[in-house]
Order: C-alpha cells, then structure tokens, then sequence
C-alpha cells in the first residue's frame, strides 16, 4: 500500500508536512487581513479553504498556495464600508449591506479571473521583465515583514465622541515585548539549526510545535491565535463546514445600479489576485525550475473565488509568502495546497482550542524566516552591475509596492521597462550612405524602424540637396508599426516634391501591399526583389496569402 501511495504521489509524506506547516502560518496572517477589510474572520478562513482547495486541485501550478490574501483584501475596505452605507438608505434599510455587496464583488472577480484565462491572458505574465519580478519579491517581502511587525501589539475597541467604532494598536512593552521577541528568535533559531542536522523533519512545523509546547509547559502569558482574534473582535476560531449562503444572495439586490457600484472594485481585485498568482507562480518556476500553466492557473483562481462568493466567504490569490513555507518545507505536488486546505478546514471544526493556544510569536518567526529567504538579497550585489534603467526599475517596483499597490507596482514597472527598451532601441536606427556609378544615391539602413526611431531616420535624409536618384535599401531594417510606415510614405513624398525620382528597395511583402492601397504610385517606387525579406510588421494582424499582382486599390 505505501508502495502504490509513492507512485501515485512521490512526494506524499514532505507534501502533507508541508502543507500542515502552511496551515498553521496561514491563519494569523488570514486573520489580520480579516480585520483590515472589517470583516468575520471566519468568513476569510472558510474563503481561505474554499480558495486554497480548488486552487490547488485544478490550478496551473503545483506547490502554489493560495488563500484570502492582504493585496485584495484592502480593495474591498471602502466598498464594504460604502455599502454599509448604501444600506441604511434604502426604502427598507438593511444592516451590514456591505457584506452582501463584498459576495457579489468576490463572484465577479471570479468571473473576470475565468475570462482572463479562457481568453489567456496568463500569458502575457512573460512580458514581465526580471528586474520587476525581483522588485516585486522583494517589495512584497517588506509588506510581510511590516504586517509582522505590526503583531507585536495589542488592540483595543474605542469608540469617538461621533460613535464611530475603531481598533487602535498598542505595541508592547517590557517583559511582554522581550518574552515576544526571544520566542520569535527561538523559532527562527530552530528553523536555521534544524536542516543542518537533519532535513527528515519539517523545519517549520517542529519549531512551531516546539515554541508551543514550551510556552504551553511554563503556562506563559503571551499573545496566542485565540487572544490575537479576540483582540481583533472576533469570537474565536470555532466554526461550521462552509455551505452556500442563500441568506446573503435574497438580500442583495439584483439590478444595473448593484453592479456598477461593485464592478470597479471586482476588476481591481482580479487584476490584483492574478497579477500577485501569476507572479508567484513565475517565483515557483524558478524555485524548482519547472514551468506552471498560468492561463489554467487563471480559470482556477477564478472559479475558487465564484465559489467562495456563493458560499459567503471572502475572496482571495495566491500567496507569496504561503508558497515560499511550502516549497522550502518540501511541497511540491497538488496534495501540499489539498493538505493545506484540508487541515485548516480541521482546526476550524476540531482543533479550534489547540490552534488557539499556538503563540502568535512562533508564527511570527516563521515568517520572518520566510522573508529572509524569499528577499532577493543579491539584489544589493547587482546594483552596480546591471543597466541603471534595470536598477531603477528594481527600485521602483520595491518602493511602489510597499507604499502603493503591488498591481500598481508591476505595471509601472512593465511601462518603464518599455520605455527605456523602446529609447535605447530608437537609437539603433543608422543609414549608410554610397554612390554608385550611375549617380544614384543609395541609403542602407540599419536597425528596426518604428514610433520610436522615426524622428532619427528622418533626420539621416537630405531631399534638397540629395541627387536626382535616390534608392534607400531596407535589407538590414525591419519595418515593425503603423508609424514606420507613415514615415516612410512621407519620405517618398518630401522627395517627389523636390523633384527626385525615388526607389524604395528590399521592403517585406506585408509593408509592401498596405503602401500600396495607400497610393498607386508605389507600384512604380518600390522595387521587387528575388531576395526580399521574409518578416511581417509586427503591429499587423492580417494575414496576407495572395499574390502581390491580386491586391487592388
């Protein structure tokens, strides 16, 4: 029998150690991002299992966990509160409408996810360039590490002179902050020691365990999973097996001006959860240097979020810091995010007491050892080594995501990186110049002609002054957009103005036909050749399949 498990699953025993591991660090961090978006943490641990299941059952890739994460979780924080609101005002006011609008907000963002894959769209995760994915592991490491640092502290509920209610942190202080502090570095110690001796257990899990049972045996008052969700507001971890919620769905209303008010911020939050799964799983690929399938990883993440919307849960993306716990402990396979899922649907319904008394700072030192390994610290190293572009570039992703948004961060990234590929290769443009016997000018022209290096091809012409024949070759030049095109009509135009006669040489068949339904008179500027370039504009998408003779104005 445990044959036939080894061949089913190779990897069985560090895949369900893996993922009981990542259980445990998922729910403190599910939690406090439950109390950023104001809502039940049940209601973002059930989104957690719901989310995590089926993301790991049919996602595109294996090892990667996911879960009710931070970076959607503060796109909801004002429509939930707009739709409390937007409750109180109705004909028949509705308490806490927020919440209902936050499911429907969870199904379209699904949908959007399903769409996005189906129409793959997953893969345009490859134009990310390498210095956004560093910023972005790295950006990504400072947020986790900051919402650590934000646990060494106490919330009270206070209510202002208005009536608005609102938890402010108190951080600890004394004999408390440095009995936290050295179960933090116990953890870590452990984690670090531990493979050094032996990798046959679990790193993470045995520090968790042992960091437990100490604070356990000494009866050690310290801040626990059950203190730190009571603190939060909520009533503990107990709770039941997640069922759809009909309740939620008779009492939202189902009508243009619902779905105008929740279309925005589901589109945010898709965007968001896919570019954080994608972008995790690019991180996986590298870790254990296999490829996942991104546009299946969309239809999963977005199928686990129309599920989790209809069973009244939160949504959710994969997770980076998760995933990192997961892969260092040894998950690899499918059954690491089943065993994830599986164990936090168990401490929910069984194990609520045990996971209660887990103290936050054992949690706390496994995270903390998670951005250790996950910031690229070579980063620092290469700085002086790679393009300045490519460092400023890094920098920036880093900056925009700790203090912005992680999506936001990503596509200014993408945006400069194009900017600067697109001014570095605008310079390339060059036009060799020669004579021949006959008078005939010839310009060469060397490098990709496009939006970009318009202004600088120009400027290589003199139709004043040039001869009466002029032939520009194209050979060692790929026409690539709509605007190279224009330009060079233009170029033919200035010289037929001054007088010239004009020759257009080595051009591909694609360019070739759109100049001449532009004008007839290309027929006579441009020359054939037995040796034409075979390439296609880039920019083009028609297919051109008949003879150039066919083509009529």
């Amino acid at each position: 029998m445990t044959e036939f498990i080894r061949k089913i699953v190779p990897n069985a025993k560090d895949d369900v150690l893996a993922g009981i591991t990542v259980s445990l660090a998922m729910i403190p961090e599910v939690v406090a991002f439950a109390f950023v978006a104001q809502i039940d943490p049940l209601m973002a641990l059930s989104g957690a299992f719901i989310i995590g299941l089926i993301t790991a059952i049919f996602g595109g890739r294996p090892g990667l966990i996911s879960g009710a994460a931070g970076a959607v979780a503060v796109i909801f924080v004002s429509m939930i509160a707009e739709g409390h609101t937007k409750g109180m005002l109705m004909d028949i006011p509705i308490e806490n409408m927020g919440f209902f609008y936050l499911m429907g907000c969870v199904v379209l963002m699904g949908i959007i996810q399903v769409f996005a894959g189906v129409f793959k769209l997953g893969r345009f995760v490859r134009l990310i360039p390498h210095p956004v994915m560093m910023g972005f592991v790295n950006g990504l490491s400072i947020v986790i590490f900051m919402a650590q640092v934000k646990m060494f502290s106490h919330k009270s509920l206070q209510v202002s002179t208005a009536g608005v209610k609102e938890y402010v942190s108190t951080y600890m202080q004394g004999t408390e902050l440095y009995t936290m502090i050295g179960l933090v570095l116990l953890t870590m110690g452990i984690i670090w020691v531990l493979p050094k001796i032996t990798k046959k257990i679990p790193a993470a899990l045995t520090a968790i365990l042992l960091t437990s049972l100490i604070v356990i045996g000494f009866n050690m008052d310290v801040s626990t999973v059950g203190s730190y969700i009571i603190e939060g507001g909520g009533t503990g971890l107990k709770g039941e097996l997640p069922t759809p919620n009909m309740e939620l769905w008779e009492k939202l209303p189902f009508n243009f001006d619902t779905l105008k008010f929740i279309a925005l911020p589901a589109f945010l939050a898709a965007s968001v959860g896919l570019i954080e799964s994608l972008m995790t799983m690019n991180l996986v690929d590298e870790l254990t240097e296999t490829r996942g399938n991104g546009n299946r990883e969309c239809v999963a993440q977005g199928a686990g979020n129309i599920v989790s919307g209809l069973f009244g849960a939160t949504g959710g993306c994969g997770m980076i810091g998760q995933t990192v716990i997961n892969v260092n402990a040894g998950g690899r396979g499918r059954l690491s995010g089943i065993m994830m899922a599986v164990t936090l649907l168990s401490f929910i319904l069984f194990a609520d007491k045990l996971i209660e008394m887990v103290p936050i700072a054992a949690l706390i030192g496994v995270m903390f050892m998670m951005v250790i390994e996950t910031f690229a610290w070579s980063s620092f190293r290469i700085l002086k080594k790679i393009p300045k572009a490519d460092a400023i570039v890094l920098i920036t992703v880093s900056l925009v995501t700790v203090f912005v948004d992680l999506a936001v961060a990503v596509f200014v990234g993408v945006i400069i990186s194009a900017l600067v590929f697109a001014w570095e290769n605008a310079k390339k443009i060059r036009a060799r110049k020669r004579i021949k016997d006959d008078g005939t000018k010839v310009y060469e022209i060397w490098g990709p002609l496009f939006f970009g290096s318009i202004q600088a091809f120009n400027d290589k012409f003199d139709p004043k002054n040039d001869p009466d024949k002029v032939e520009i070759d194209f050979v060692e030049s790929r026409v690539s957009d709509h605007s190279a095109l224009e330009a060079i009509f233009n170029l033919v135009e200035k010289y037929e103005a001054a007088g010239k006669q004009i020759h257009l040489k080595h051009l591909s068949e694609d360019c070739k036909i759109l100049l001449y339904k532009s004008s007839a008179k290309f027929r006579e500027v441009i020359i054939e050749d037995i040796d034409d370039p075979r390439y296609h504009l880039a920019a083009n998408p028609e297919k051109f399949t008949k003879p150039l003779s066919e083509y009529k104005l």
